[in-house]
């Protein structure tokens, strides 16, 4: 998927079904995320729902987003707001992210998504698809896309 370590810890699942374009979702879900340096990024990746992120323990986190009128804007998500970090970041759906330890050998972030999250609201970044939407930004874009594995019948020498 996108990167990273996750568990769900919380839906909410005594209160009734949101609608939404995509099908019945609960009003809000949650997970912890876990960032470390064996897998220190959270690849490109598009949701529908609302989502905040806080910063819990370990080293800043940041985010580079993506917005729909193509500015790109960064954010550091982390303990020391004396170091510009935010405890807290709120990233609208719609807005493409992706995230990368900014220092460090582990993050652990939680995350509340409303409506709840869905994989059918999922979509991960594909490189040469968001390259040409977001021309500006090609070489981020490609920096943090998820590396395409090749397919078991292609015998080419991997690159170096």
């Amino acid at each position: 998927m996108e990167g990273g370590y996750f568990r769900r810890t919380f839906q909410a699942d005594h209160r009734p079904r949101t609608r939404t374009p995509g099908g019945d979702r609960y009003t809000m879900t949650s997970i912890h995320y876990l960032l470390t340096h064996w897998s220190p990024i959270g690849h490109w990746h598009l949701n529908r729902s609302d989502i905040i992120h806080f910063h819990h323990h370990g080293e800043p986190v940041t985010y580079h987003l993506l917005h729909p009128d193509g500015r790109h804007s960064t954010v550091v998500l982390g303990q020391d707001p004396r170091q510009g970090h935010t405890l807290a970041l709120a990233v609208p759906g719609g807005v493409w992210k992706a995230a990368h330890l900014t220092t460090g050998d582990h993050a652990l972030i939680s995350e509340a998504v409303a409506p709840g999250f869905d994989y059918a609201d999922l979509a991960l970044g594909q490189p040469e698809e968001l390259a040409a939407h977001f021309p500006d930004q090609a070489e981020l874009v490609h920096r943090y896309c998820r590396p395409t594995t090749p397919h078991p019948t292609d015998h080419s020498a991997p690159h170096l």
